[in-house]
This record gives C-alpha cells, sequence and structure tokens, in this order.
C-alpha cells in the first residue's frame, strides 16, 4: 500500500513524531508538497494524507492523477477544500479529525479578544520604547481599557469550540447567547441561553464565529447584519475567513459602528496586501495559528493515523464522504 503525507511539517515541523505511520507500508512523507509537484507526488497513492499547503483546493485535476486513490485522510476538522464530488463519484472515502483543538481555538478567540480590549502588547511596546519613563506618572494612558464582566458575550456556532468559549466567557463574568441549528439545553443556564441570529447580532456586545463553513452562511457577517449589531460591538473570528464579508467590516471599523475587530482567519490566506482589513481601525490579525500548539498537533497526528487503521480494519471512523 502507498500512502503519500502532503506537506507534513505543517502538522510537524520535527518536534513530533511520524513513526506510526511508517508501520503502514510504503509511506512517503513530504515537508512540503508545491502546487505544481503534487501530481507528481500522488501518481501512485492510494492514501493521501493531508492537503497541498493544507489550504490548497485538492481539486478533481489533481485527483485524476491518481487512478489507485482510495482514501482521503485531513490533518484537519475542515475539507471544503477537497472536491467531494470527485470522491463520492469515484468511491474515495474522505476522513477529517473533528475535535483535535477545541480547547486552543477556543483558547485564542479569548486571548484575540482580551488583547483587544487590554492592549497588553502595545503597553508593553511602550514600557519597552521608553515611554512609561517619559511619562513621569506611575501610568500612562495609551488606550481605554475594555471590562467585559457583566457584558453579553454573542456565540454563533455553538459546537465543541462555542460551547468551551461560552463556557470562558462566563467564568469572566459575561452574559452568553448562543445561536445554533440545534439547542444545548444542558449548557443553559441563567447566565447561558439560546437567541436566534437576529438576537444575537443586536444584543451582543462581543460575537464569536464558531461556526463551520456553508453554502448558507458564506459572508454572514456582511453590511446587513453588521448594521444589526450593536454601536461600538466587537468581532471574534477564528473560524473561517468566508464567513465574513471584508469590505462591510473594515467599512464598519472605519466608521467606527464596530470597536474592534480579532481575526485569525481571512477570505484569502496569507492575506493580500491590498486587503481593506490592513489599514482597518482597530482590526486585529494574526495568521491562522489558533490550532497551533503542540498538544492540538500531537491529536491531529494520532487521529489521522487512527482513522487509517480504522479504515484498513473495514469499520472507518470520521467519514466525511
Amino acid at each position: 500500500m502507498k500512502f503519500v503525507i502532503l506537506n507534513g511539517s505543517v502538522v510537524n515541523p520535527g518536534d513530533l513524531s511520524w513513526d506510526g505511520y511508517r508501520g503502514l507500508g510504503d509511506v512517503t512523507i513530504n515537508d512540503d508538497t508545491p502546487l505544481d509537484k503534487v501530481t507528481e507526488q500522488i501518481a501512485d497513492a492510494e492514501f493521501i494524507l493531508g492537503l497541498p499547503g493544507q489550504t490548497e483546493d485538492l481539486s478533481a485535476e489533481y485527483l485524476s492523477a491518481a487512478p489507485s486513490l482510495r482514501y482521503i485522510g485531513t490533518f484537519s476538522t475542515g475539507y471544503n477544500t477537497i472536491d467531494m464530488d470527485y470522491c463520492h463519484a469515484h468511491g474515495i472515502t474522505v476522513c477529517n479529525v473533528p475535535s483535535y483543538g477545541t480547547a486552543m481555538v477556543a483558547q485564542y478567540a479569548v486571548s484575540l479578544l482580551l488583547e483587544v480590549c487590554g492592549h497588553m502588547q502595545l503597553m508593553n511596546d511602550g514600557v519597552h520604547e521608553g515611554k512609561w519613563d517619559e511619562s513621569r506618572a506611575l501610568v500612562y494612558d495609551v488606550h481605554p481599557l475594555i471590562e467585559l464582566d457583566g457584558k453579553t458575550c454573542g456565540i454563533i456556532g455553538f459546537g465543541r469550540i462555542g460551547k468551551t468559549t461560552g463556557r470562558i466567557m462566563q467564568a469572566i463574568g459575561m452574559n452568553v447567547i448562543y445561536n445554533d441549528q440545534y439547542r444545548s439545553k444542558d449548557a443553559e443556564s441563567c447566565t447561558c441561553r439560546y437567541g436566534t441570529l437576529d438576537e444575537v447580532l443586536s444584543q451582543s456586545d462581543v460575537i464569536f464565529l464558531h461556526c463551520p463553513l456553508t453554502g448558507e452562511n458564506h459572508h454572514l457577517i456582511n453590511e446587513k447584519t453588521i448594521s444589526m449589531m450593536k454601536d461600538g460591538a466587537i468581532l471574534i473570528n477564528n473560524a473561517r475567513g468566508q464567513l465574513v464579508d471584508e469590505k462591510s467590516l473594515a467599512d464598519a471599523l472605519n466608521s467606527g459602528k464596530l470597536y474592534a475587530a480579532g481575526l485569525d482567519v481571512t477570505e484569502i490566506e496569507p492575506i493580500p496586501s491590498d486587503s481593506p482589513l490592513l489599514t482597518a481601525r482597530n482590526c486585529l490579525i494574526t495568521p491562522h495559528m489558533s490550532w497551533l500548539s503542540k498538544e492540538s498537533r500531537q491529536r491531529i497526528i494520532d487521529t489521522a493515523l487512527d482513522n487509517v487503521k480504522q479504515y484498513l480494519a473495514g469499520h472507518p471512523v470520521n467519514v466525511v464522504s
């Protein structure tokens, strides 16, 4: 059996082990696979693990170059970059890793919010530049701080990550209102309740996006939905960049309609140099790294390996096609 790992360095830059995979059969581990080398690398593969560039499309053009292909295992939860119609038509099983980064992604989302509200890096830079000493005061005013206690936190998408974020925000003292296609009554309390999308948008001081990207929610955050939000609201998105119409978000930040945004994802990645978000007021952007802890990456490697073993044993798990 021929296994090919594409861009293994994305999840394992050298601090973890591939030993579990080496016993599967003929395994080729590529640290990096340029797009012009994908067809060459997968030509005789029966199993593909990972994606070219992790974010590039594994399109029918590439997949048709691998006539023996029968399995694709992602190193991610998302699989929207794989041509699923082609896989279905050709009997190719696709398995994902559904819950490797729950704790880290929720932690990172909250970290984005705390940085927006506390400006710690800005303060730190000022201290190192001597501004504290120059001010000749116990404290110096760089940016107003925002207290979250007693305010309302809206969460759109209340799966594992959304629930974890909700618990953290309640511990901080916020009241949570969530929207999801499924009610989670076990999570509801005097500080956490279900609301319609309109209620979440209009009643929240902070809105977290924790929903998957679907055909229905592309540009969920747009001019119309932003107009429904509170003046001065904060948006946090480390789910999928395509959930947000970036021009509308930039306009809302520059006009002051929204106070700030904390983003770990953008519609095109890496973000283009002409993106309106790069010059937008109070827009914090990090390079899609919410999931990048060593613990999360180890869970990806372990779960993806177990997915293969379960498939070979005849009872596949985490199947998405």
